[in-house]
């Protein structure tokens, strides 16, 4: 069975993620080295079309935002096999934004999810992802911190 978002759907969810996404990625109009080195341009988009000295339009920027969500909100579906509420699907759109649809995959989070745990529970592996690799050392990001306590505190329908 395929997860789905039950209640005002997929809309709520990105109506939800989009202004958390946008608030802890930040927009940068221009590539940039993420905190571990990353290219990056706009809010947080990577990947082969990210060159250097690439700069973009705010549209544009809109438009990878919107591209990327979707497919992070895609992976969210494939990987979580239960009925989520836009909160939790929005929250889960953020950390898959973040840190990767195979990460969220491969998780405990999606492991607790997945096997009917308390919301609660899988909510709160939220909170494990604040480190990131730099120069082959993990690293505790502050601003990862806030943001897991912020998609933590959605998840569980918390947030205000």
């Amino acid at each position: 069975m395929k997860g789905r978002i039950i209640g005002a759907g997929i809309a709520a969810c990105l109506a939800l993620a989009t202004p958390c996404v946008s608030y802890y990625e930040g927009m940068v109009p221009r590539t940039y080295a993420d905190p571990v080195g990353i290219p990056t341009i706009c809010y947080g988009h990577t990947g082969g079309d990210v060159t250097a000295e690439r700069t973009a339009t705010d549209s544009e920027c809109a438009a990878l935002l919107n591209g990327d969500l979707r497919m992070a909100m895609q992976g969210v579906l494939q990987c979580v096999q239960i009925d989520l509420t836009p909160n939790q699907a929005a929250a889960l759109v953020s950390f898959a934004y973040n840190v990767g649809v195979p990460a969220l995959c491969r998780s405990t989070l999606a492991r607790l999810a997945n096997t009917g745990a308390a919301p609660e529970e899988w909510c709160a592996q939220l909170n494990r992802w604040t480190y990131a690799t730099k120069f082959g050392q993990s690293i505790q990001l502050p601003g990862l911190v806030k943001r897991r306590a912020a998609e933590t505190a959605l998840c569980l329908g918390t947030s205000t």
